[in-house]
């Protein structure tokens, strides 16, 4: 696999610390996600009030487990410039994208997932070379709706030049094997099937598991708490 240069081992992180959990939850009562999950947003106040008496000093994410709210409910929440997110065209089955059998959630409609980083040191790294990179050093990669989760707390995690995969989610042929295609989130360029109406938006695409590219991070946490 290749070696982080040091531009990308020195650089610092672009984006501010995690706001308290109480905040988070005000942002998502505000985007409606209480009602896709079918709690009321004194559920979900509550839930977040309770976790920041535990939560990691560092601050952690307010993350809805997929089941609830799937990553084609979430996209169009996301906001940049004024433009709404959005899915690719050619991957109609985004929601199909499950966590791989290495990724443990919590049996519950909402957790907390700690110790997040961007992944930019691993820029230009494929998928492949990726993932047992992070297993190594015992971190697990974001699924695609934690992913989003993250954006719409933080805007400012999703910058030109550093963008990120989600390679925690993946679609499973029927055989058992993994499909090639692997999630990210990045700023459209409104080129082609995006449309010049969606330059700048959020985009939620994906990328071949084999391909490297400059301008990708892989996000990961330290761990996933109820």
């Amino acid at each position: 696999m290749p070696e982080a240069t040091p531009a990308m081992s020195a650089a610092p992180a672009a984006y501010s610390r995690l706001t308290p959990l109480r905040v988070q939850a005000e942002r998502l009562v505000e985007l409606g996600v209480h009602e896709i999950v079918g709690l009321s947003a004194a559920e979900l106040r509550a839930f977040a009030a309770a976790a920041e008496t535990t939560a990691p000093a560092d601050g952690a994410l307010l993350a809805v487990h997929p089941d609830r709210a799937p990553a084609s409910v979430l996209a169009p929440l996301l906001r940049r410039d004024g433009r709404p997110g959005f899915v690719v065209v050619d991957m109609p089955d985004v929601d199909d994208f499950a966590p791989l059998d290495t990724v443990e959630l919590p049996d519950a409609p909402l957790y907390l997932v700690t110790g997040l980083d961007r992944g930019d040191r691993m820029a230009n790294w494929s998928p492949d070379e990726a993932l047992p990179a992070l297993a190594a050093e015992d971190r697990t990669p974001l699924l695609l709706t934690e992913g989003i989760h993250w954006v719409l707390q933080q805007p400012e995690v999703l910058a030109r030049g550093n963008c990120f995969m989600t390679i925690g989610s993946r679609l499973r042929r029927p055989n058992g094997t993994l499909d090639a295609r692997t999630p990210a989130i990045w700023i459209s360029n409104g080129t082609g099937r995006d449309g010049r109406e969606r330059r700048n938006a959020p985009k939620v695409g994906w990328c071949w598991a084999g391909n490297r590219h400059t301008w990708l991070g892989f996000a990961s946490a330290t761990g996933r708490n109820p």
